[in-house]
């Protein structure tokens, strides 16, 4: 599998491509709950999220043992483990993973999450997320997810900005603050999957 290490403050993020049986499972998976009124109750996960987005909800076990879910993020995790300490990963458990549809207007404030390593994987994605409100501005920053590591300093932005597009995936340190803005002009989906998970001791203290 072929990982991009990206170190752009601290603490190192992974990028790597989410293969397209997945991605293909992870939206028929969505589409079969948004049209369950009852599978949408049992795994809703909105009020328990920070999101002020459209509706957020739970992959359930079976669903994510199905397509190998675990697997495949816990092989992702491996690589970036070897890669930055030269350790083995015993042990990787997911805590919980959910779905995010996100529409117009809609974003996630600055948060954290629980566990060890948390991450974000683009399943659906508008052709157009909106002009900003001043045209000239060089960065446009709708609908995009920002990382957050600090302050800027000599050398460090403090901040990384990811462009989503279907099929990225990123993993980062769950401690890291992140937020996704807002976007406009479009009644498309934003749709991602995210996840927390837990390492074993020795590679959660690299």
């Amino acid at each position: 599998m072929k990982l991009e290490i990206i170190k752009p403050f601290g603490p190192s993020i992974v990028k790597v491509k989410m293969p397209d049986d997945i991605i293909n499972e992870m939206n028929n998976y969505t589409d079969n709950i948004i049209n369950s009124e009852s599978k949408s109750k049992a795994l809703d996960f909105g009020t328990q999220l920070v999101g002020n987005v459209h509706q957020e909800f739970h992959l359930d076990v079976e669903f994510m043992k199905k397509i190998d879910w675990a697997n495949f993020i816990a092989k992702v995790c491996a690589q970036w483990v070897k890669h930055e300490s030269g350790k083995e990963l015993k042990d990787f458990k997911i805590i919980k993973s959910w779905i995010v549809r996100q529409f117009k207007n809609e974003y996630n404030p600055a948060h954290f999450h629980t566990g060890h390593i948390s991450g974000v994987g683009y399943l659906k994605v508008p052709k157009n997320l909106g002009t900003t409100l001043q045209e000239n501005k060089k960065i446009n920053q709708n609908g995009r997810l920002e990382l957050i590591d600090s302050s800027p300093k000599m050398m460090s932005k403090g901040n990384f900005i990811i462009h989503p597009k279907v099929g990225d995936f990123y993993l980062f340190p769950a401690y890291l603050l992140h937020t996704v803005y807002p976007f406009t002009e479009t009644d498309e989906e934003r749709r991602s999957v995210s996840f927390n998970a837990a390492l074993d001791p020795v590679a959660a203290s690299i």
